[in-house]
C-alpha cells in the first residue's frame, strides 16, 4: 500500500476547484432564447398552469430552472400525498 503524497492531494484539490468553477459557470449562464422561443415554451407549459407558463417568458438561468423543477416536483408530491 502506498502512502498518499502532498502531490496527490494538490491534484485532487485542483480537480475539485475546476469542477466547482465549471458547475458554477454552467448554472449561471444567461438565457439566450429569443422572444419567439420563450413564447413557444410558455405555450407548451400552459397545460401545467398559467404560473408555470409565465415563468417561461422570463430570462432565467439554468440554475433557476433546476430550482423551479425541484420546487414543482415537491409541490406535486405534496399535492398527490395530501389526504
Amino acid at each position: 500500500m502506498t502512502k498518499p503524497t502532498i502531490g496527490n492531494g494538490l491534484i485532487i484539490l485542483a480537480v475539485t476547484v475546476l469542477v466547482v468553477i465549471i458547475g458554477y459557470a454552467i448554472l449561471t449562464m444567461p438565457d439566450d432564447r429569443n422572444g419567439m422561443q420563450k413564447l413557444g415554451d410558455a405555450i407548451h407549459e400552459l397545460p401545467n398552469g398559467p404560473d408555470k407558463a409565465a415563468r417561461q417568458l422570463e430570462d432565467r438561468t439554468p440554475g433557476q430552472k433546476i430550482g423551479d423543477a425541484v420546487k414543482d416536483t415537491g409541490d406535486d408530491i405534496k399535492h398527490n400525498t395530501a389526504e
